[in-house]
């Protein structure tokens, strides 16, 4: 028999067995041994079976006698019994349909909110184990996880923002209100956060399905196509937004039709990018239906309540909406209440409760002559208005960036008049009436119209030839001033303290590196300018302005950002194109006139420096020394104080003028290198020049102290303005540079 090798029974057997195998091998030697059949039973007839197998059963291929009544009845029970995977502990997938499968139990969230960087938005509240016996698990609310596509490239402060934006459009920040302004500074991330918030909102929600169907886009028509160019990179085909950029009227109405009749789970295009243009004019076929949430980019456009934009929008059925603005609420008080009552209706009151309780206490506590008791109720309003927007407002400054994004360097250039400018400023502040009417205490239009003839001047006396030509006011008699047989066919920019230094600035850069340069102005003459200059020195240029198609922008964007591009040159007119622009090709930028709204200019400025920026940034502001420049620049600095800020529109300039100042625009400080660095009676300077570091207890001591030091032609570490400072320039300031935050001196 064949024993057993199991460690049981060969403990059994060590000695006695062992003996008997030697005694068995005497007996049997291997030469000799023969196999035997296995013997199943004794001389005697005995049987030995082991007690531990039971007797083995015949088997026969007969059925069992059943009656038809008993085989139909087996057969039934057979196939009654459900459906079950042969596969064990197996819960099927998490997707939406899932053939012939039912999932048991508690409902599961899209993604695994305890992964390794989830964001989770939404966490259900923890049940007790009797709490989850009663729950009805159809009902219970599952977490709300952002996608790992989009978590994964999203920074910190981004993450923050997302989770604001769905707290404040669920409702969950204020209840009953499901609005929001989104206020980052420019650069931030502000279209990667929005995408992120629509792409959650359509695909879940606690309740295990989507809170939004369809979600619209509302932008400045510049930006349309940048909108469906940043969906598809970030969400990569998993979703076909509708881009409306152009058409005919019968199409652009078919294609919205089309969009609003989408019902159920499965959107083909749950998303609609349009611009502001093209939605007032066909608001009628989108306020036909709902749409889940809206977002309005470069939200400032609504600042007033008046203009059929606005209204068109507001009588859209959606109660979520999103406002995008990169610029701080810096006008008049009504503006900031139109903004606030788009997005959370009611939660300010009415336009004459807001005025009565808030605008008219607070700009009384501000004002020079209010006593100590309208001061102080001015600030206690003040503090309510910003504790109740706040909850509803969220903005971060582009110091985030510094860990991001290379060096930014602000510098701020004075530039000389030349002496043909400076003979026709003079003679201007001599003849014109304004300044005249303002010793007799009168404003009047023709002062808001000579300011603008000023700005022109200090860009290049080319832009008021004609009149000079015609001896319009302010300009008689100044013909013979120009130079003989001079044409504004040239461009002559040695005639322009501002335009040579700009030559200057072109010239190296394009001879001692292979950096790119943006031009921005106010103003589609400058522009023309700039194109006479590139034209006769041979610099590859591009041109936005107001007259460019909308498809045609985003192009020439994309077509200057690659690296194998030409062009040398990007001219921007701020009016036209100043927003949301990414134009990362380019590292220098020059702002070549200042803006009466700051906003403006800080836009135009943050076109370079934005994510995906490879190299030091150079910023250079140009200002005409002791002009009208200086002094719109010095207004901008107290930008923050919220009833002396500019309106975007000149005609509105008096309401934030007081008759003094609007005296000291129309001078001329033919003395002084810097009007704005007297203004900020800078002691770092000694005998005009910088000293690094700044002597002890010395600091700029008025408003414009963000300025954190000045710089003669030693002191300047930037090689291109280095090379144009004998031209016409008279100071710099370093502005806000992000130097310091990295270390460097």
């Amino acid at each position: 028999m064949r024993r057993s090798l199991a460690p049981s029974q060969l403990a059994k057997r060590k000695a006695g067995d062992e003996e008997e195998e030697e005694e068995e091998a005497d007996r049997h030697p291997p030469t000799t041994r023969k196999r035997q059949k296995p013997v199943s039973e004794t001389e005697s007839g005995e049987c030995y079976r082991s007690p531990f197998r039971k007797p083995l059963a015949q088997l026969t291929n007969r059925p069992h006698c059943l009656d038809s009544s008993q085989h139909e009845a087996f057969i039934r029970s057979i196939l009654s019994k459900p459906f079950k995977v042969p596969i064990p502990n197996y819960k099927g997938p998490l997707g939406l349909r899932a053939l012939g499968i039912k999932r048991a139990g508690l409902r599961s969230p899209l993604h695994d909110p305890f992964e390794e960087g989830a964001l989770v938005l939404y966490e259900p509240p923890l049940l007790s184990a009797h709490d989850q016996l009663k729950i009805d698990k159809d009902k219970a609310p599952v977490h709300v996880v952002v996608d790992p596509v989009l978590s994964r490239v999203l920074r910190p402060h981004q993450r923050e923002g997302v989770k604001f934006l769905w707290d404040c459009v669920t409702s969950r920040r204020i209840p009953g209100s499901h609005g929001c302004i989104m206020a980052d500074e420019m650069g931030l991330g502000k279209t990667l956060q929005c995408i992120t918030l629509m792409w959650t909102l359509l695909r879940q929600s606690p309740d295990c399905k989507p809170e939004i169907e369809k979600a619209m886009v509302v932008s400045p028509s510049s930006l349309v196509r940048n909108w469906y160019n940043e969906v598809e990179k970030w969400l990569g085909g998993r979703i076909q937004p509708l881009a409306i950029d152009g058409g005919s009227k019968e199409e652009i109405d078919r294609k919205l039709v089309g969009f609003m009749n989408q019902r159920g789970l499965r959107v083909p295009s749950p998303i609609l990018i349009i611009s502001y243009e093209t939605f007032r004019l066909h608001a009628e076929a989108l306020q036909k239906g709902s749409v889940g949430l809206v977002i309005c980019d470069e939200g400032h456009r609504l600042k007033n309540s008046e203009n059929q934009t606005y209204q068109a929008l507001n009588s859209l059925n959606t109660p979520r909406r999103v406002l995008i603005s990169g610029t701080p609420i810096q006008n008049d008080l009504l503006e900031y209440f139109s903004l606030v009552h788009f997005v959370n209706s009611g939660i300010l009151g009415t336009a004459q409760e807001f005025k009565r309780h808030f605008e008219i206490p607070i700009l009384k506590g501000r004002d020079a002559d209010a006593s100590e008791a309208e001061r102080h109720k001015g600030e206690e309003r003040l503090k309510e208005l910003i504790s109740i927007v706040n909850r509803c407002l969220i903005r971060r400054t582009s110091d985030i960036l510094s860990k991001y994004l290379p060096v930014k360097i602000e510098q701020v250039v004075c530039c000389r008049l030349t002496p043909l400018q400076a003979e026709l400023y003079k003679n201007f502040l001599k003849q014109a009436k304004p300044v005249e009417e303002l010793k007799e205490g009168k404003i009047s239009v023709s002062s808001l119209s000579s300011i603008t003839s000023l700005k022109k001047l200090c860009n290049h006396p080319a832009l008021i030839h004609d009149k000079c030509v015609e001896e319009e006011e302010g300009f008689m008699g100044v013909l013979d001033l120009f130079p003989a047989g001079y044409s504004t066919k040239s461009v002559e920019p040695q005639l322009s303290g501002k335009m040579l230094v700009l030559d200057y600035i072109l010239a190296v850069t394009k001879s001692t590196s292979n950096d790119k340069v943006v031009l921005v102005s106010n103003y589609t003459q400058t522009l023309d300018l700039f194109e006479k200059l590139c034209r006769s020195r041979r610099y590859l240029y591009v041109r936005l302005d107001g007259t460019m198609s909308i498809k045609k922008r985003a192009k020439i964007v994309e077509r200057f950002n690659s690296p194998s591009s030409p062009e040398f040159i990007f001219m921007l007119s701020s009016k036209a194109g100043g927003c949301g622009l990414n134009l990362i090709g380019a590292n220098r930028l020059v702002m070549f006139d200042p803006d009466w709204n700051p906003a403006n200019d800080e836009q135009a400025m943050a076109r370079v420096w934005r994510d995906g920026q490879k190299k030091t940034c150079y910023i250079y502001r140009l200002l005409s020394t002791g002009t009208i420049e200086e002094k719109i620049f010095q207004r901008q600095t107290h930008k923050k104080a919220l009833s002396s800020c500019v309106v975007d529109e000149e005609q509105d300039v008096e309401r934030h003028f007081s008759l003094g100042e609007l005296k000291e625009l129309f001078t001329l400080n033919e003395t002084t290198t810097s009007d704005t660095h007297d203004k900020i009676k800078c002691r770092r300077c000694v005998n005009g020049h910088q000293v690094r570091p700044p002597p002890e207890g010395s600091d700029c001591t008025s408003d414009l102290s963000q300025w954190n030091h000045c710089a003669d032609k030693r002191g300047l570490q930037d090689s291109v303005l280095k090379a144009a400072w004998d031209a016409a320039v008279t100071f710099t300031f370093h502005h806000h540079s992000h130097e310091e935050q990295r270390g460097i001196p």
